[in-house]
Order: C-alpha cells, then structure tokens, then sequence
C-alpha cells in the first residue's frame, strides 16, 4: 500500500494505521519521492527512487529518524579510527582523496563503526545503500575495506559529476545525485541533508581539510 500524501493526509493515515486505529500492528514508512511527494506504506520501497523519511516500530509505535546508526563510544570510536587510517590512506590514494576528507564522511555517517546498520539499510563504515554496493561490485557491505573502496569510489565520481563541488558531491552522497540536479544543482532542501554537509564540512575543516 502506497500513495503520495499531504501533511495533513500523513497525519490521518498514521492515526488510522496504528493499532489503536485498526487492524494494522506491522511497521509504516514514510518517503520521499524524486518529484518530493510523500508516500506512506507498510510495505519498504527501493532506493535511490524513494528516500526513507522516518519508520515505525514492528508495533507501529514509537517513530524515530530513518537514518541514525548506533555510534559505538568515543573510546572505541578513536580506537577504530586508529584502526583504520592507514586502509583509509591507501583507499584516498586509489581513489585521489584526500584522507581527511574521507575520515570526515566516515565520523559523520559511521563515527568509524564497521557494524553500523541505519533504518534505512546502509551498512559500513561509509553507509553504503544496497544500490551504491552494487554499483561498485561489493558484495559483503560489511567488509571495511570493501565498504571503503566503494564509498569513497562513488563519492570521486560525484565529486567529477558535480565539478569538484564538494558540498554538492556530500549532499548527493547523501540524498542521491538526482535529488541535486532535480534542484537545479544546489543542495536539496531536505534538513537532513543541509546538516549532513554542514557536520561532514566541519569535520573536513577540524581535520585541516582544503580542496578534494
């Protein structure tokens, strides 16, 4: 069941769908489509053609963001940030990065947890989406290096497709390239987006970063 809603229609929907309101126990999802319609369902659809806004519980109770992962703690964080900087040093220069730029992205979408798995199905140390992995040939999301070599492919490649625009390529690693075009190049006005470029940035910044 699926079908594009105004705020008013999602606000109904949601009252008629939890179980004090009906039959319905299992979870509801909200989306976005490329057109920015909202869809609500109880029944998950794919990316990058629907952006997952927020999901229920398996009771349809307690909502929460879509796209939180479980950060492990500042101590095992830096501990695995350790870990990793040199397989993130040797992927940068695969894949001509800057490895702070990398580090960036990964203690934004991951804070270097390689088991993090978000409501909205991206795994790793880079949040890889099913359809990203599949792009670039990875099957076990989480295998780190795997998960690094992909994540930091795909974000060269809309870093080229974008003109070096490196807040263009994060809001598009983000939210998909075709929500950036379909707004004509900018960043999409999704608040989840805009403060996804604002941390990835500072933490590019905290980290020395300049350039690409």
């Amino acid at each position: 069941m699926t079908c594009p809603l105004s705020r008013q229609a999602v606000v109904w929907l949601l009252l008629t769908l939890l179980p004090w309101g009906g039959p319905t126990a299992g979870e509801i999802f909200k989306y976005e489509d490329r057109a920015g319609h909202v869809h609500l369902t109880d029944q998950p659809m794919p990316a990058p053609q629907y952006r997952l806004l927020w999901r229920s519980d398996s009771r349809g109770l307690n909502a929460t963001p879509a796209s939180r992962p479980r950060y492990p703690n500042a101590d095992q964080a830096r501990r695995n940030r350790q870990r990793f900087t040199p397989m993130i040093e040797r992927v940068a220069a695969m894949t001509r990065l800057r490895p702070e730029l990398i580090d960036a992205v990964i203690r934004v979408e991951s804070s270097y947890d390689p088991a993090a798995v978000s409501r909205a199905g991206a795994v790793g140390l880079m949040q890889l989406m099913p359809d990203t992995a599949q792009r670039y040939g990875v099957t076990d999301r989480s295998d780190p290096e795997a998960n690094l070599v992909a994540g930091a492919s795909y974000l060269r490649d809309l870093l080229e497709m974008f003109d070096s625009d490196l807040r263009l390529a994060l809001a598009a690693y983000n939210a998909g390239e075709n929500a950036v075009k379909r707004h004509g190049n900018r960043v999409p006005p999704f608040p989840e987006t805009q403060r996804y470029v604002g941390k990835v940035m500072s933490a590019y910044r905290s980290n020395g970063g300049a350039g690409t």
